[in-house]
């Protein structure tokens, strides 16, 4: 069980931070291999996005693939990562780009996993009207 003190250990909460900061670099620059790396190869990774249902990591690999590979810069706010304990964070972000009146969430679930780190088990992408 988690308690109210491990939650946010600002060790932790520094260290998804900097993840997020680094899978937000790789995203708008489309960095396919570290965002390939940041994402938990895995049959049960799921990635729901705006319109495809992913689910597996062979899945969300072939997506990032054929994507156009422009147009790809945003803004974030509201983001809020929580960390629960030293093993498990989720992080939450509002989007904005320029053009599209539309506001971007995404929500990811990550764990940390003693043979390759912090990665993504589950992700959310979806569009409302602004």
């Amino acid at each position: 069980m988690t308690e109210d003190h491990d939650i946010n250990r600002p060790e932790v909460l520094a260290e998804m931070q900097a993840v997020f900061a680094r899978y937000e670099d790789a995203l708008v620059h489309n960095r396919i291999e570290v965002l390939d790396a940041l994402f938990w190869p895995s049959a049960h990774t799921v990635r729901y996005g705006t319109a495809e249902n992913l689910v597996g990591i062979d899945a969300i690999r072939a997506f990032r693939r054929a994507r156009p590979s422009q147009g790809l810069a945003r803004r974030l706010a509201l983001t809020v990562i929580t960390t629960y304990g030293q093993d498990f964070a989720t992080a939450m972000t509002e989007f904005h780009r320029d053009g599209d009146a539309r506001i971007g969430r995404q929500s990811q679930t990550w764990v940390r996993f003693a043979d390759g780190g912090w990665r993504v088990v589950a992700a959310h992408v979806s569009l409302i009207d602004g």
